[in-house]
């Protein structure tokens, strides 16, 4: 409740000085994550849902393909969506201006290797082929961004060192 009250202070003197547009965004983004929650939230239910009933039913074999691919599927969906309401919350906290590449890239992994894990038996290795081209490029990109954001963090630690 206290760091509630700290975080909610300067949103409030920051509200104060924001643009008309500024404020807009905010709004926006609070209107989506709020959005995105209630989705989050029957999203979840919907999963305790289908695992109780395979339970129940005793159809449950994780080594079945079929189950396996609708569970994790349904797992790795929540994972899209919490992330996705992860980067805009660090928005509204105003952490982070804009939507981050990074976060963006992270959120398209993510989506890939839900695509690998739902995968019919079927699918052409064309198709398989060209998914892991992209989920490689992706994840060249995702390392190269983190690099980047390492040495800045580096070069941060060393400025503030030097200063003492």
């Amino acid at each position: 409740m206290i760091a509630d009250a700290a975080m909610s202070k300067p949103s409030e003197n920051y509200w104060q000085v924001m643009t008309f547009y500024e404020r807009f965004e905010q709004v926006v983004a609070l209107i989506l994550s709020s959005v995105i929650a209630v989705i989050i939230v029957v999203a979840l239910l919907q999963l305790i849902r289908t695992v109780f009933v395979l339970l129940l039913s005793n159809s449950w074999n994780p080594l079945d393909h079929q189950a396996f691919q609708s569970v994790f599927g349904m797992i790795m969906t929540l994972l899209i969506a919490m992330e996705f309401k992860h980067s805009i919350v660090k928005v509204v906290l105003r952490r982070d201006s804009i939507i981050q590449v990074k976060t963006v890239v992270l959120i398209a992994l993510i989506a890939l290797a839900r695509k690998f894990v739902i995968l019919d038996l079927e699918t052409s290795p064309g198709k398989i082929a060209a998914l892991a081209g992209a989920l490689l490029a992706l994840g060249v990109v995702y390392w190269l961004l983190r690099e980047r954001d390492d040495r800045e963090v580096a070069l941060q630690a060393e400025k503030q060192s030097r200063q003492r």
